[in-house]
């Protein structure tokens, strides 16, 4: 599970409900009516939220970015209907191709894309279906495939407690696990996570698993167990790659990060000191190389 480093908004972001072709989205948003910049667009992983990516969107803002996060459909403040079939991944495909159709408007142009997790599979899935609207794709600790063996295990357990168990009988079985074998993959605390109250991340992190709609929880876990190999698809397209992971990552091993990084002919960085969230554990690195790409000359 992600967790934010803090709560609360920089200066000049703002939250609020976009509205697109398929429905309003929670988003949080670095722009400024009259001044758009290059728009860039943040994709959370599984059980995450827009929060995840806090902490890189004042760097991005000062680089000249514009910066927008998003609440997926049946994630966190988006909210969406219960019928499982509404959160297959052509579906949430679209959602990002609706998005982005609002960031592309007027001087942003083409928008550069970013999922982490299970966000990049997402990400991935609305480059195949249409790359005209994205400037760049960046899979920040997102994988070729499907999640590893041990990853696999922790999904399959938490889809057979969806079928029996309340959320909050989830959310409490799963505060066990946390405390008691930690998050693999994770970095310690910065000291401006620590600043943050126990408290208000823990009410934030319950809130924000107890907002999840179930559905879309039990169909994206099956997308993490299933996914196929689609990097030679990807590799085809003429468009500008980034692969982005912490030193360790216990969903997708690093070595296949780099190898995929290989296949793509993609960028690669690798932040020093984090795991699977680098975004959140060390956000002002991960932003320098995020912007070092999009700023770089590209095929676009």
């Amino acid at each position: 599970m992600s967790k934010p480093p803090f709560l609360a908004l920089p200066s000049g972001v703002r939250a609020y409900r976009m509205a697109t072709a398929r429905g309003e989205f929670a988003v949080h948003d670095t722009g400024e009516a009259g001044r758009p910049g290059p728009a860039v667009l943040l994709l959370p992983g599984f059980t995450g939220s827009k929060e995840d990516f806090i902490g890189l969107l004042e760097p991005l803002a000062r680089a000249g970015f514009r910066a927008v996060a998003v609440d997926g459909r049946g994630q966190y403040e988006t909210g969406g209907p219960r019928e499982a079939a509404a959160y297959a991944q052509p579906e949430l495909a679209r959602d990002v191709h609706a998005v982005a159709a609002v960031l592309g408007r007027g001087e942003t142009g083409a928008v550069h894309l970013l999922g982490h997790s299970l966000g990049g599979l997402v990400a991935r899935a609305a480059v195949l279906r249409d790359a005209a609207p994205f400037a760049s794709l960046t899979l920040l600790s997102s994988g070729p495939a499907a999640v590893a063996a041990a990853q696999q295990e922790r999904v399959r357990m938490l889809l057979g407690a969806l079928g029996t168990m309340s959320m909050a009988a989830i959310w409490e079985v799963m505060r066990e696990l946390d405390q008691s074998v930690g998050s693999a993959g994770e970095a310690p605390y910065s000291r401006r996570e620590a600043a943050e109250t126990s408290v208000a991340l823990e009410g934030f992190l319950r809130r924000r698993w107890l907002a999840n709609v179930p559905s879309q929880l039990a169909a994206t876990g099956e997308q993490l167990l299933t996914e196929p190999d689609r990097v030679g698809e990807l590799a085809a397209l003429e468009l500008p790659f980034h692969v982005v992971s912490g030193t360790a990552d216990d969903a997708w091993p690093v070595p296949l990060l780099d190898a995929m990084a290989e296949r793509l002919g993609a960028r690669r960085s690798v932040i020093a000191g984090t795991g699977h969230s680098p975004n959140a554990e060390r956000p002002a690195e991960t932003a320098r190389a995020l912007a070092g790409f999009w700023l770089s000359p590209s095929p676009r």
